[in-house]
């Protein structure tokens, strides 16, 4: 009886420890709970790229270029500096407390830049920030999505990929979250209640630069959200060479689709999207609203809680085959 009881005891031990087991492995990750695009092929099925990071680890902003988890530099892909006034700077990326922070400072006797904007040009105070961009470089068919919370800043808080030769670009969070929306010589532009997604294709050499220009990249969802409020789940779903699908919080709320509105101009030489991309978390004190006054100001720079783009985390998931 004895041996009988110890023998139930452990029985019971052991399927507990195997729920345990089973509980842990059906959510390893934060993002787990949040369910993928579906698939329309029976064959294929998602399978986690190591490139996705829940940032929960400890990294020190340090003023010098490293490289961190095994899946990320400190810096963008090359040497640039950034779009003027944006000077990027090691130290101004970290991760703690589960979360990677962009922040963003300008120094006292800070140096000025040369930023050009179509015809205008202006020497403006720099805006120090902070990018990091992933080692791996990611293909489609694939899924990236991050959990953001957008800085309260004029600065652009973003989310993107590019390729190595700076000729594809997939954004997929770029958006302005401070109040501040009334430029020089008149100029509005959008505010906290808008996210641009969109795409880019670019020839270097003479410079050419193609997006869509229709009012849905700039994309509100209708009942009033300041998106820098919340953290928010914002993805895209690059399914191939001419087709981009867009989620927020879960929805599609986007679709491009064929050459004419991927590459109408064929810069991309009939191929579309095709190269691989680095993943690319940044913010920019952008040219093109610099120029028109939109720079933070120094009191707006005063708070970094304001001037700090949060990431808890992001993943990526790539389109298999399934295994038979």
């Amino acid at each position: 009886m004895l041996k009988q009881r110890f023998s139930n005891h452990n029985l019971v031990l052991a399927i507990f420890i195997s729920f345990i087991s089973v509980s842990a492995n059906a959510q390893k990750h934060e993002w787990d709970k949040f369910p993928l695009p579906i698939i329309d092929d029976n064959n294929k099925e998602w399978k986690l790229n190591p490139q996705s990071d829940d940032f929960n680890y400890e990294f020190k902003a340090v003023n010098r270029l490293s490289e961190f988890a095994g899946k990320w530099r400190n810096y963008y892909p090359s040497r640039w500096t950034g779009p003027a006034p944006t000077v990027w700077q090691h130290d101004h990326a970290e991760v703690s407390g589960g979360f990677l922070r962009i922040t963003t400072t300008r120094p006292v006797n800070v140096e000025t830049k040369h930023t050009v904007s179509g015809n205008v040009t202006k020497e403006l105070n720099a805006t120090y920030s902070g990018c990091i961009s992933s080692l791996a470089l990611v293909r489609y068919p694939v899924y990236v999505e991050a959990m953001a919370k957008i800085s309260n800043s004029t600065m652009a808080s973003d989310v993107w990929m590019l390729s190595p030769d700076a000729t594809q670009e997939i954004d997929i969070i770029e958006a302005y979250g401070g109040d501040r929306i009334n430029g020089e010589n008149a100029r509005k532009f959008y505010g906290p209640d808008r996210i641009h997604l969109s795409h880019h294709i670019f020839i270097r050499k003479p410079f050419c630069d193609y997006q869509p220009q229709d009012p849905s990249t700039w994309y509100k969802d209708g009942k009033g959200t300041i998106w820098r409020n919340n953290f928010h789940r914002v993805g895209v779903y690059w399914k191939d060479a001419y087709h981009l699908e867009y989620y927020i919080d879960g929805k599609p709320v986007r679709k491009v689709e064929g050459k004419e509105i991927i590459d109408p101009k064929n810069y991309s030489d009939n191929s579309g999207l095709v190269k691989g991309m680095n993943i690319i978390i940044n913010m920019e004190d952008q040219s093109w609203r610099a120029i028109a006054g939109m720079s933070p100001s120094a009191e707006e720079l005063k708070d970094a809680n304001n001037s700090t783009f949060v990431v808890d985390w992001i993943r990526v998931y790539d389109l298999v085959d399934k295994k038979k």
